[in-house]
């Protein structure tokens, strides 16, 4: 196992060799279902320290963690003596006094997790810093194509939306280009970030052109809590121009898949009957969240299972 006693700060620290073991693993843990419980990572205390609002990817991570059989930490910063005027550092210090083995970060601020580890001994796992990474997001979304098609390499991946201020979007291309998928990226050209092409990567700005023949379709969040400016007109000129319907995913191939990692506006770069269709996999990311993110502390952590 070598992601043993290392950092997931984002994709680019796996090697292939690593993503397929790590997907392995989470797939002898989703065959044993959301009924057993593991004893793995017993004694083991684990913090989820986040200073970002989410729901979907603290709480997968709380119950990743808890099948385990580890104990769990939630530290929030609104309720935390951050507010009081202590450091970030002396927050750490206390935290690692307590003996938390690993923590799950989640920061508005790009570089947090590698801030975090200036203070700790402890393993750490970024849970999203900025506009920079989302590594395990990226992980999980890999799984759930590979699981659906059984293979990464040859596999055509358009992602559609506000790339420029997209975590998710950079972690994925990182992770796919590496694994050998053909990844295409596609939204308003002001939703680009610079020098894009040298990302190793597709560009179109046109989403049929860039939906076409594509074995996975990728809806991003508009991310407007992130956009200090104007980028586009109005969400409906969005939808008009870049939003996912029945008839963009027509383009696709014929058993081509759906998937946004959330939470989705609906009506604005999806429509309910793409995102609530069979060919819709977002349930399916989710529940591979929790198995994914099993098998990653198990793996750092050094957890045996039998």
């Amino acid at each position: 196992m070598s992601i043993l006693g290392k950092d997931l700060f984002d994709v680019d620290v796996l090697t292939g060799d690593d993503v397929m073991s790590i997907f392995q693993m989470a797939k002898k843990f989703k065959e044993s279902g959301f009924t057993k419980k593991w004893t793995s990572l017993k004694g083991k205390t684990i913090c989820t320290l986040f200073f970002e609002s989410s729901t979907r990817t603290r709480i997968s991570f709380e119950i990743a963690a808890k099948r385990l059989g580890s104990d769990v930490v939630n530290f929030t910063a609104s309720t935390s003596s951050l507010n009081k005027g202590e450091s970030f550092k002396d927050t750490v210090k206390t935290l690692d006094a307590m003996g938390i083995d690993l923590y799950v970060i989640r920061h508005s601020e790009p570089g947090s997790p590698m801030m975090l580890k200036k203070y700790t001994q402890s393993l750490v796992i970024n849970a999203g810093d900025g506009i920079r990474g989302h590594p395990t997001q990226a992980i999980l979304d890999a799984y759930t194509m590979w699981e659906k098609f059984g293979k990464l390499e040859g596999l055509k991946v358009t992602i559609v939306g506000d790339i420029l201020h997209s975590r998710v979007a950079r972690s994925n291309v990182k992770l796919l280009t590496s694994m050998g998928a053909e990844v295409t990226l596609t939204g308003p050209a002001t939703l680009m970030p610079l020098n894009v092409e040298n990302y190793g990567v597709k560009v179109s700005y046109d989403v049929k052109k860039a939906v076409s023949n594509s074995d996975i379709v990728m809806g991003l969040r508009m991310q407007l809590e992130r956009q200090n400016s104007t980028f586009f007109s109005s969400l409906d000129e969005y939808n008009e121009f870049y939003g996912i319907t029945p008839e963009i995913m027509k383009y696709a191939k014929p058993n081509s898949i759906f998937m946004h990692p959330g939470p989705m506006n609906r009506g604005v770069e999806v429509i309910e009957s793409v995102s609530d269709s069979d060919s819709s996999f977002v349930e399916e990311q989710v529940t591979n969240g929790v198995f994914v993110r099993m098998a990653l502390l198990n793996q750092m952590l050094g957890g045996v299972v039998e």
